[in-house]
Parts: structure tokens; sequence; C-alpha cells
């Protein structure tokens, strides 16, 4: 389906497509214009996060731009990791025991590259290496570019400066940029404003847990060109605070299609989704989750009482919406965080049938599968999952 160029801001495109309707969780109404689409650490809903794989899934997805974390190693290389330690999505513990806890900027470039990056998140990625921060300009393209968000720049002094460099002196990095194709951004105000001094030509963003007063955002508009927050506390102020004062609006993580039509609805200019390959077929009008069978109805994040308490805790709902009944032994519930919730042997859906999937301890039934954690999984805040069975991926639902 081709686009039409309807507005170019700062860099930012927005365009106008003919939508088809679309076949799976669809909102009541859909709006003509579609979002600038970002794949967050590449496409972190279908592989590894920060990985070259994730990045291939967001180059795939035909997605403006992907995004990425950039943190500088304790010999100086930058590479593209989310989180301030290796513990949540490496093996480190394994490799170098006793560090998992360390910050990830104490290993040296040569100690990241012996970690494993992507078998947290399945087999399939057994072997994916922590990436240097010119992997992601070898996957990207003129048509796909890169978000490159400085991330924890108190721990990677000087970041700015390298960045900046390797965006001037690179060719494939230089060859981006003049492309329009490439925004640098940050949560952290004085590093924004540090790159900003570095590089005026680059196109920048002040990424925000919440928008805050207009005088903030006005005193924003004098080193950034965008604004990105968290679409779940959004409101129609902060659009017009954000906009009167000529920032473009961008929007985090989306990921279901309601997410993504509630965040147009209320006018922003872009959203950044762990699921682009899936959020542009909703984009397109085209179905999610073709021939999908099962869908997660609800998830209860924070429930009366304990979360992880006996028989009652939080859960996700699982329905089969198909017309034959679907075998679900095995499933994987992922959350944004990649925390897992799994579904026990035996457990077939008849059509129609309900399946709540349970965090904590409880008595297997054939409504209920108990995972039998102590530790809750389910954000209380708000929180995406996706539905794995086997192989395919069956559904996203966030609230």
């Amino acid at each position: 389906m081709t686009k039409t160029l309807v507005t170019a801001v700062a860099g930012l495109t927005l365009a106008t497509i003919a939508p088809a309707g679309v076949a799976h969780a669809a909102p009541a109404e859909r709006t003509n214009e579609v979002p600038v689409l970002i794949g967050h650490r590449g496409a972190s809903g279908t592989a590894p996060e920060n990985t070259v794989a994730a990045f291939k899934d967001g180059r795939a997805s035909g997605a403006d731009f992907f995004e990425i974390d950039v943190q500088l190693s304790s010999d100086g290389v930058p590479f593209l990791f989310h989180d301030d330690t290796p513990a949540r999505t490496t093996d480190v513990e394994e490799v170098f025991p006793g560090r998992a806890n360390n910050p990830v900027t104490s290993f040296t470039w040569a100690e990241l590259q012996q970690l494993d990056a992507g078998s947290y998140f399945s087999d399939k990625y057994v072997g994916e290496r922590i990436p240097h921060l010119d992997d992601a300009a070898q996957v990207a393209t003129t048509q796909t570019g890169v978000y490159i968000e400085i991330k924890s720049p108190v721990y990677s002094p000087g970041i700015e400066q390298v960045v900046a460099d390797e965006l001037r002196n690179d060719p494939t990095w230089s060859r981006l940029v003049a492309a329009e194709k490439i925004q640098v951004l940050s949560f952290d105000e004085a590093s924004n404003r540090r790159f900003a001094a570095i590089a005026p030509e680059i196109e920048l963003q002040q990424l925000t847990g919440v928008v805050p007063t207009r005088a903030v955002v006005e005193s924003w508009a004098t080193f950034a060109d965008s604004v990105g927050t968290d679409y779940r506390v959004l409101t129609p102020q902060n659009v017009a605070d954000v906009k009167g004062a000529g920032l473009i609006l961008g929007v985090y993580t989306v990921n279901s299609p309601e997410a993504v039509q509630y965040s147009l609805d209320l006018g922003v200019d872009a959203v950044t989704t762990d699921f682009p390959i899936e959020n542009q077929r909703f984009l397109q009008g085209q179905p999610m989750f073709p021939g999908a069978g099962v869908e997660v109805t609800s998830s209860v994040n924070n429930p009366a009482g304990d979360d992880v308490q006996p028989e009652n805790g939080e859960y996700v709902l699982l329905r089969n919406t198909s017309a034959a009944s679907v075998d679900v032994s095995g499933a994987i519930i992922r959350d944004a965080a990649s925390s897992i919730l799994t579904v026990g042997d035996g457990y077939v859906l008849a059509p129609g049938a309900e399946l709540r999937v349970y965090t904590g301890p409880g008595t297997n039934s054939a409504q209920a599968y108990y995972n039998g954690g102590s530790v809750s999984v389910l954000n209380n805040g708000g929180d995406s999952v996706a539905l794995w069975i086997g192989t395919r991926l069956q559904d996203v639902f966030a609230n």
C-alpha cells in the first residue's frame, strides 16, 4: 500500500493511507493519519532487544525507524544495551560469576562480547551478541532509520561526543543523517543539552515519563525538536502544550492496536512499539495476527490483596475465538520486560472457552492454570503481554 506524504516536520513524517479495515482487535473508528512508526529496541516483542536480530525485524516491518540504547564500555567502546546491569538479558552469571549486578559499563568491550544476549528470549537466538553502535547503521536504510537513545549518560561520561563523532565521521551513519533518518534522544536533559551544543544539526528528542508544565516544555524547545512520553499518562492538555511549543510529540511503548488508536486519537505524531511488524499491519488495515485463534482478552495486574496470593492473584485471561479447539499446552505469555508465564500440559480450549493463567500458586482446573510463582510479573501501572503458541505470535494485549 502506497503512503502519500502529507506533512514533514523536523525530519518526521506523517502519512495518509486508506485503511481497509482490521480483522483483529479493531477499534470502532480509524483515523486516516498514520504516525511515524518506531520499533522499540529494534523489535523487542519478536526478537531479543537491542540485538542485530531485533534490528532486522524492525527493518523488515517497514517502520520509519528502529530505536536503540547506547552506552560506553569501560574502555570507551559504544555498545547497544538497555539496562544498567547485564543481569536480565544475558548469561553474565555463568560467564562472569558474581558480576550480574555490576554496572554494564564496568565491563570491557571484549568482556561484553563474551555474553549471550539472545538466549533469554528463546533458543532460536542463542549466541546473539551485544552489538557495537555501528552494527545498527549496517542494518538501517534510508527508509528505516535509527533513533539513538543515549542511555544513563551519567555512567558513560563523554558519550555525547562519541555519538556525534560517529554520526559525522562514519560514512554509513552520515548517509543516514543526510537522509534525515537519525534522531538522538535521552531522558537526561543535561545530556541532551550537551549533545545539542556539539551536534546541532542532528534531530533531538527529550524523553519524559510525564509531560511537565508548558513553561518547561517551552524551555525544551530551545534545544530539542520533539518530546517522547508514556502514552498511558498523556492528556489532551499535554498534547496541546507540546504542539503549542512547536515540538513533535511521540509516545512509547505502544503495543496493542487499541493503544495505537488511542494515541492517534489524542493527536500524537510518532509511536514507538515493541511490535512494529504487527502494528504496521494494523496501520495498513490488515489483520495483525492472520489465522490466530486464541486472544488475550484481559490482564488483571493488581487484584485486591497480594498480587501472588493463592488461588486469586494476578492473571492473564485467554479466550479461544475460533470455531475449532486449540491446544494451548506450553503456550508462553511474555510481558514487556520479558517476564514469562506459561500454560501447562493438557490444556485444549474449545471454541469460546476461556483460561485464566495465574502468576502465583493455586489449584489447577480446566479454567485456571497456576504458575506457582512467588513474585509478581505484571506491572501494576500498566503492562503489555504477548501470547505465543509454539513459535507463533498469537496476540498482544495492553492495559
